[in-house]
């Protein structure tokens, strides 16, 4: 290769800029981009759907219909069973109950509570029915054709996924 010369260390210090480079913008871009969390209303949903279908079968004549004030009470106990790993059921962290957070969020009758609790950043909807249905304690609660409200949340960490399904016995007009 006559008349080539070739100069040591610059090619590699080329390709230590364009490496440079590519890694700002790949930073750039990780930094601008927002991080969404998961939505999991779809999940939500066919839960109230599958304990509706639940209920329907038992024989209750009334629709069950989700209400906002048993959503967030179940989403206080999803959030605080998915922080405090030591929860796995009714009593919240400061030791309240599902009938004292459904209070707090505003619904006056009484609830009933299931919860399940997956060890994987997700759970489907089959799983979740599985595991109420052959529960004697939480299918009672779904067959209860008394229960014709419900608020369903759900949370997730890499290793967790919880899901809270809070009851209620609404009362005419009380929605």
């Amino acid at each position: 290769m006559a008349g080539l010369a070739v100069r040591p260390g610059v090619g590699q210090m080329r390709f230590g800029v364009r490496r440079a480079v590519v890694l700002l913008i790949v930073m750039a871009g990780a930094v601008s981009v927002p991080v969404a969390g998961a939505d999991n209303s779809r999940l939500n949903d066919s839960v109230v759907t599958n304990v509706y279908t639940i209920h329907h079968q038992a024989g209750c004549a009334e629709r069950v219909m989700a209400d906002p004030r048993l959503v967030l009470a179940a989403e206080w106990h999803a959030k605080d069973v998915l922080g405090h790993r030591d929860l796995d059921g009714e009593l919240g962290s400061d030791g309240s109950t599902p009938q004292t957070r459904a209070q707090a969020a505003g619904f006056p009758g009484p609830v009933a509570q299931t919860v399940a609790i997956n060890p994987a950043v997700a759970i489907s909807g089959i799983e979740i029915l599985n595991r109420w249905y052959y529960n004697p304690t939480d299918f009672a609660i779904m067959s209860d054709c008394a229960n014709t409200a419900i608020g369903v949340w759900s949370e997730n960490s890499p290793d967790r996924s919880v899901v809270v399904a809070v009851y209620g016995a609404a009362s005419r007009g009380s929605a």
